[in-house]
């Protein structure tokens, strides 16, 4: 059984409120190499999608979608805001994003100090 990056993400932010110091960090860095993959591809996918329209189009969608768009950012930075917003709205975003909260809460974060 091949386990989707989705579920894959969901299953460690379950693991994690039971984990503590390194394997909490493992669980978090798995997760995060996964959600940016998972980003990766739905870029791809949004690049393909909207691939005919304007760049004023996109730039305009993009602000509308909450991401403030101006002239000076191009086509490719337009469509990247725009899959960031559809990724944020999925249940493997939501939950990685909930596992990374809940580690920062506890003194965990990926983040090295300085």
């Amino acid at each position: 059984m091949i386990t989707t990056t989705t579920q894959r993400i969901l299953d460690l932010a379950a693991a994690a409120p039971a984990s503590h110091g390194e394997d909490l960090v493992l669980l978090l860095g798995e997760a995060n190499e996964l959600y940016q993959q998972g980003l990766q591809e739905l870029h791809r996918e949004v690049a393909a999608r909207l691939d005919g329209l304007a760049t004023a189009d996109l730039l305009f969608a993009a602000d509308t979608a909450g991401m403030p768009c101006d002239a000076t950012q191009g086509r490719d930075e337009a469509i990247l805001l725009l899959a960031l917003v559809e990724w944020e709205m999925t249940p493997a975003a939501m939950a990685y994003t909930e596992m990374a909260e809940d580690a920062a809460r506890r003194g965990i974060c990926l983040i090295p100090e300085e």
